[in-house]
């Protein structure tokens, strides 16, 4: 299965202000740096929990046709699913209706069932599915654990800048950071 952003979340779940306030900085001159951080503390700590913080949207490509007709979507919470297009052996796409959708978007991983009806004749990679998920609409809508764990790490790495070469980064995570993870990290065997 391959996932592909289409839509990036409109705001982060953790603003400059409140990051200037977690550092005690007084001054907005290094707001692009803090931004950055932000952004990026925000994609690392969704790619090691497979979660969506804010709203974002996702395509999602799988290998084959469910044969039990369910797909399980990897990324948390999905909140809704914007359509399900099938193609035919030609490559004519045919949109799947609701009626045959059924979405378990809080289960850990979301399942969607396609009801058989809805099947296409091309087996392999022959299905896109178009899919929300995230927490909401803003920070305020994020667990308080999970903004806290980017507060964090972004004080971190702000600390930390310029003490290990970027070939050596990330040297460390603090341990608020990876506790919090942790929680919200899915394990399988």
């Amino acid at each position: 299965m391959t996932m592909t952003m289409i839509k990036p979340p409109a705001v982060e779940p953790v603003t400059l202000a409140e990051v200037r306030q977690f550092l005690r900085l007084d001054n907005d001159s290094e707001d692009v740096l803090l931004g950055g951080l932000i952004k990026a503390a925000r994609e690392t700590l969704e790619m090691q929990t497979g979660l969506a913080l804010i709203s974002q949207e996702w395509r999602l490509y799988p290998d084959s046709w469910p044969k039990n007709g369910i797909v399980r979507i990897a990324k948390y919470p999905v909140r809704s699913v914007v359509a399900v297009t099938a193609y035919i052996e030609d490559g004519t796409p045919v949109p799947i209706a609701g009626d045959d959708l059924h979405l378990s978007g809080y289960a850990r991983p979301a399942r969607l069932y396609l009801a058989a009806r809805s099947r296409p004749a091309l087996p392999l990679s022959g299905l896109e599915i178009d899919f929300v998920a995230g927490f909401g609409e803003t920070g305020a809508d994020v667990p308080e654990a999970l903004r806290h764990a980017i507060s964090t790490l972004v004080a971190h790495w702000y600390e930390f800048r310029g003490v290990y070469g970027s070939a050596q980064q990330p040297v460390s995570y603090p341990s608020a950071f990876e506790r919090a993870v942790g929680l919200w990290r899915r394990v399988s065997l």
